[in-house]
């Protein structure tokens, strides 16, 4: 019923737009008698062989929603009734910020991909809290990043705040560096910047009794030196794991007439180039970390790929635009009988 008649009318519309409409709408019919319920017995699929401990937590089932779906933890307790095993919020910064100028978010319909340049667009980390704090046990990551004034040198202090002000509230920590929204942001993933970064909230995270996993969340455009950098980064500092990867600069093969928006793209073109940096992280690290792969995944093929190149997790983002909720059911049937 997605495909056929919800989804073309949604595209109808400006993305935005219908983004924040389907927000008012999941909300108002989650508040009628029954409906939570229905949802979830819809979509969920409740199995042992689904559950994976990673980082010290259990995940019900490795198929999560990706961060900037749910940027200001407004809907994470909806949205698991979609079947999802955890939901990352954010990229959430210290100070609320508008993000770039509109129109910023593109359909490439041919394409089956997005282009976005939101630019970290959130109402600040505390505001996130106050609605965190109302969550019903669903499992969640906090991805944070730093407000677009903030210069690089001072960015360490913008990943502190949403560290700390976040802590007691989600289950572990994503750091972002590498959207390409944000002017400059992804120098911060040279590898000196980035282990003092990351140095530097793994020392913190370990002044805490009970300690957050913490895990970095790398764009698929470096280079395979620049990977094994990452991979001698997380040795140096410790770190939980990687999340591969973000949304690509690159524009190889897109048949679209906006192929040419300036921004991040997602969706199908992004599938093999992500799972080809999953496969040189698990191979050339022995699998020394957990990886969350993202990127590319429309099908229950593009989720046991990535599984099989050496994911740990998976999430959607526009895999779940495009083919809607009926995905998260069919990959995690489908990992049972695997």
């Amino acid at each position: 019923m997605y495909k056929l008649l919800i989804r073309p009318l949604f595209f109808l519309f400006d993305p935005e737009k219908i983004h924040h409409f389907t927000f008012s709408t999941i909300r108002f019919f989650n508040k009628l008698p029954f409906v939570s319920g229905i949802i979830k017995s819809f979509y969920n699929v409740d199995n042992k062989q689904l559950e994976r401990d990673l980082f010290g937590l259990k995940f019900k089932n490795p198929v999560g929603l990706a961060a900037g779906f749910d940027k200001d933890a407004k809907l994470f307790n909806e949205l698991s009734n979609f079947g999802f095993g955890f939901i990352e919020i954010g990229t959430l910064t210290p100070k609320p910020q508008d993000g770039n100028p509109k129109k910023r978010l593109f359909r490439l319909q041919s394409d089956s991909a997005i282009i976005n340049r939101m630019g970290f667009n959130n109402g600040g980390v505390e505001a996130a809290v106050e609605r965190l704090k109302k969550n019903k046990g669903v499992l969640i990551g906090g991805n944070i990043g730093k407000n677009k004034v903030t210069p690089n040198e001072e960015a360490v202090e913008d990943y502190k705040i949403c560290f700390e002000a976040l802590f007691n509230y989600v289950d572990y920590f994503v750091v972002n560096v590498s959207s390409p929204n944000t002017p400059n942001l992804r120098e911060l993933q040279d590898k000196e910047p980035l282990t003092k970064l990351l140095q530097t909230l793994k020392d913190l995270n370990n002044e805490k009794p009970k300690p957050k996993p913490i895990l970095l969340k790398i764009a698929p455009d470096l280079t395979d030196s620049q990977l094994l950098d990452i991979i001698d980064i997380v040795s140096v500092t410790q770190i939980d794991g990687v999340i591969a990867t973000n949304t690509t600069i690159s524009r190889d093969g897109l048949t679209s007439d906006n192929k040419t928006e300036m921004g991040g793209l997602s969706g199908k073109p992004l599938t093999n180039r992500s799972t080809e940096v999953i496969q040189f992280l698990s191979d050339k690290s022995n699998k020394a970390f957990p990886i969350i792969g993202v990127g590319g995944i429309h099908s229950v093929a593009d989720a046991l790929e990535k599984f099989e190149a050496g994911a740990n997790l998976i999430q959607l983002y526009t895999g779940f635009i495009y083919e809607g909720p009926k995905l998260i059911k069919d990959i995690n049937k489908a990992l049972i009988n695997n």
